[in-house]
């Protein structure tokens, strides 16, 4: 019987930036639509940047959010093209796994498309416990999430190792 503090994943995140707007970032989102059923989200510069000749608010990105059956069949496919093998350093204090695939040609059943070029992409996953996250997302008196309800590193790679039969490679 599931406990209300067991570890489960939250969601997971893809994001691919590109750095401008126009023609690629079309092409990204393509991707996007390729390797999921999401509905992918421009994203935005935060703040100007010269040296990258960015501005504020400009599109520089797509992401998507998964969560569900849909989610569980991407992060199986991602780890399926790392060759489920995860670097002990990717996990995070603060309750997340990232990790990033250099071209979507690798997923299995996906071919090279001219007309699109090569994306690579940031896949983030987001762990929360099974009932534990709610003090610091609530309407009224939203709190910090008490050091006994974090997640540990140790609890994410557990975790992973036996729901997804990761390989965590420690390295120093």
């Amino acid at each position: 019987m599931p406990e209300m503090t067991d570890v489960v994943i939250d969601k997971v995140t893809i994001n691919i930036g590109v750095g401008e707007a126009g023609e690629k970032l079309e092409k990204a989102k393509s991707v996007i639509k390729l390797l999921t059923t999401g509905k992918p989200t421009i994203t935005k510069a935060k703040r100007t940047s010269r040296e990258f000749g960015i501005r504020q608010d400009q599109p520089i990105g797509v992401k998507v959010t998964l969560t569900g059956e849909e989610m569980d069949r991407f992060l199986k496919a991602a780890l399926w093209v790392k060759n489920n093998k995860c670097l002990s350093y990717s996990f995070s204090e603060q309750g997340s796994y990232s990790f990033g695939i250099a071209d979507y040609t690798d997923f299995k059943g996906m071919k090279y498309n001219p007309e699109i070029g090569i994306f690579g992409m940031d896949v983030v996953v987001t762990f929360k416990r099974r009932g534990g996250y709610r003090v610091a997302r609530r309407w009224i008196s939203p709190r910090p999430v008490p050091k006994k309800i974090r997640i540990k590193r140790e609890e994410m790679m557990k975790f992973m190792k036996e729901n997804y039969g990761v390989d965590i490679l420690e390295v120093g």
